[in-house]
């Protein structure tokens, strides 16, 4: 017999239950339920470094269960544990930015090196493991407003206001980012258009 358990509540019931009642096992729910995506969003912001997406993800979730009195239910739960973790990944960038600046130019060098070393190896890639690799390489050369905005309209599947609420700017700022991410990665991944098979 199985009984009723918490996964048959609405979302909104287990906030208000968080919110009313300092319910932690409702917010045990709630991260139950969301983790894996806000995870595989994160994933995607910092080019598939795991250990950082968990980290991230991690964050993510303490900051939304301080800070749930402040939900409007505005939007979905899901959108606005987007917008935290894109602030999480945000301020990750903004804190190392000026470290990476001086090693910018060496990673990229190193990056070259791979995808000229990555065909002539054992060669045991299947194609979309490789695919996959390029797309990822591709994503980590966007600036961070283009990826987050790529990922918040094609991997999380939000609306441009919907993104826009995430990232926190207008409609027509993410519109512009998206366009211009969109060109960067079609060049970047110029090898993989079928018109170059069939040549």
């Amino acid at each position: 017999m199985t009984s009723t358990g918490a996964h048959d509540v609405p979302d909104a019931q287990l906030i208000a239950r968080c919110v009313v009642g300092d319910d932690r096992h409702a917010f045990a729910e709630l991260v139950k339920r969301h983790q894996s995506g806000v995870r595989a969003a994160l994933r995607k912001l910092t080019a598939g470094n795991q250990a950082l997406a968990d980290d991230l993800a991690q964050d993510t979730f303490v900051l939304a269960w301080r800070n749930l009195k402040s939900f409007r239910q505005e939007a979905r739960f899901s959108t606005w544990l987007y917008r935290i973790a894109t602030n999480c990944w945000l301020a990750h960038v903004r804190k190392r930015h000026e470290e990476l600046l001086g090693d910018r130019d060496a990673e990229i060098d190193a990056d070259e090196v791979d995808d000229g070393s990555r065909d002539g190896g054992s060669g045991d890639h299947a194609p979309g493991t490789t695919m996959k690799i390029d797309l990822e390489r591709a994503l980590a050369r966007l600036s961070e407003a283009e990826r987050a905005a790529i990922v918040q309209c094609y991997h999380n599947d939000l609306s441009h206001e919907e993104a826009a609420y995430v990232l926190g700017c207008p409609v027509g700022t993410v519109k512009t980012h998206i366009l211009r991410g969109k060109q960067k990665l079609k060049a970047a991944l110029a090898a993989w258009a079928p018109s170059e098979v069939a040549r």
